[in-house]
């Protein structure tokens, strides 16, 4: 249910593996086959085993399947998964089959609001420099269950998760040997009741777990700081700030230090983080309080660290041309995103160019427009009901902005208003619906047309 748009993401993943495991596969999806067209080009030969049924959903198919793989982006509520539940029919996300078919304990899950991205990343690379047989996968845009093979002789899993395939494994009552749980902000209010629902979603991350296991929890956030209480599994903090006698990673004199069990080993200095921002010094603790979970060695960790420039579509710097330096930040589609960007980037004197807006989530901008007042130059906005409630929160009316129709339109008017010295910043702070396909189809966007600047 739900073919999805990303060459390896949970859809088209679930259809390979499954038809490559012997079952006949129907593919439903709302979007047309012309809109999937080059989904249905990426599976070849395999297509033509597959009974499409696109452009609609038909309910006899939710009654007669053995199975639904639905993607995770599906509501809860659809209308066809209350017929397939009423009919028995097993409802499962790539994630949670992905679950049922390897060893719990293999698998290390990270999840959050902010930064989820970048700590399974920096978490796997630590682990291919240990020499650690390792996936990757989940909502990082691709699946695991395609690479189940590869998880034989003790490989290692590590899985960004979003709510939506936590809410899946809830269903499944489990949760990872190793979780790490990054912060809660607000997010995704379009769809959930309020934060704490939200907030309860994420939470399934640690909720299935037992004392053989173990979670990364951020002290600095008061939704994790509180959910410490909850834990069935062993705990570690990470922070911002030196804590007492708690498990985990904290800050002291610009050096990152791990303690477990009242011992004590400085691992890195904050010299060693390439990517900017006290944001990514957050994650940066948070994955050295995994890896050292897991028995790496302070030298690999160290190293690691100093090797890694950041993920792609997350701060990432593109490139200077004429002194003006170009980030890519598409994946910051809430306003708590967005302010960490300025807050990394700026300068005393104001010399950010942002090009942000499109649609809302139901978020507060209340925060991030004070940033914005403080620290950019020019506001560039895509169309949308989220730079509408951005323009009427910015309290500087002289504020010079533009509205943009395209991103060759954003670039460039950022372009002619930039001089040297200054950086052009892509972080939207709202979701990307209507102008593009999704987030990274904006950044795509945004990175081609960089790419060209000379």
């Amino acid at each position: 249910m739900g073919l999805g748009l990303y060459s390896e993401g949970s859809g088209i993943s679930a259809t390979r593996f499954l038809l490559s495991s012997g079952a006949k596969v129907t593919v439903t999806d709302l979007k047309t086959k012309e809109e999937l067209s080059d989904q249905i080009k990426r599976l070849g030969h395999l297509a033509n085993k597959v009974n499409f049924v696109l452009g609609r959903h038909q309910e006899k198919d939710f009654k007669k399947a053995d199975m639904i793989i639905k993607n995770p982006a599906i509501p809860r509520n659809s209308k066809y998964l209350a017929i397939a539940r009423r009919h028995k029919i097993p409802i499962e996300t790539d994630i949670s089959l992905f679950f049922k078919l390897t060893n719990r304990k293999q698998i290390i899950g990270i999840t959050g609001t902010r930064g989820k991205s970048t700590i399974t990343t920096l978490i796997y690379e630590m682990l291919m420099l240990a020499g650690q047989k390792a996936i990757i996968g989940g909502n990082i845009t691709k699946s695991p269950l395609v690479q189940l093979s590869k998880m034989k002789n003790n490989g290692l899993a590590v899985l960004e998760l979003s709510s939506w395939l936590l809410e899946s494994l809830e269903e499944a009552k489990l949760s990872p040997h190793l979780a790490v749980f990054t912060n809660i902000y607000p997010d995704h209010l379009n769809t959930y009741d309020d934060i704490n629902d939200y907030a309860l979603s994420k939470a399934n991350i640690f909720k299935w777990q037992n004392r053989q296991d173990y979670v990364v929890l951020n002290l600095d956030n008061s939704f994790t700081k509180k959910m410490g209480a909850l834990v069935p599994s062993k705990r570690f903090w990470f922070s911002l700030k030196e804590f007492k006698n708690e498990n985990g990673c904290f800050l002291k004199n610009k050096n990152i230090y791990f303690r477990i069990d009242g011992q004590e080993e400085k691992v890195l200095s904050v010299l060693d983080i390439k990517i900017p921002g006290e944001h990514n010094i957050a994650n940066v603790l948070a994955a050295v309080c995994a890896g050292k979970i897991y028995g790496l060695k302070s030298a690999v960790i160290k190293k690691a660290v100093r090797n890694f420039s950041g993920v792609s579509n997350r701060l990432e710097f593109m490139k200077s041309v004429g002194g003006v330096k170009y980030y890519n930040d598409t994946t910051s589609t809430m306003p708590e995103a967005s302010l960490a960007a300025l807050r990394a980037l700026k300068l005393k004197r104001k010399n950010i160019i942002l090009i942000a807006g499109g649609a809302d989530k139901g978020l507060d901008f209340h925060e991030l427009t004070k940033e914005i007042e403080k620290s950019v130059k020019y506001l560039v906005l895509f169309g949308g009901t989220g730079t509408d409630r951005i323009l009427q929160l910015l309290k500087n009316k002289k504020m010079p902005v533009a509205v943009a129709g395209s991103m060759a339109e954003a670039v460039g008017l950022a372009k002619s208003l930039a001089k040297s010295g200054d950086t052009i910043l892509l972080s939207p702070a709202c979701a990307s619906f209507g102008m593009f396909k999704n987030e990274f189809d904006r950044g795509d966007q945004f990175r081609a047309i960089v790419k060209k600047l000379k």
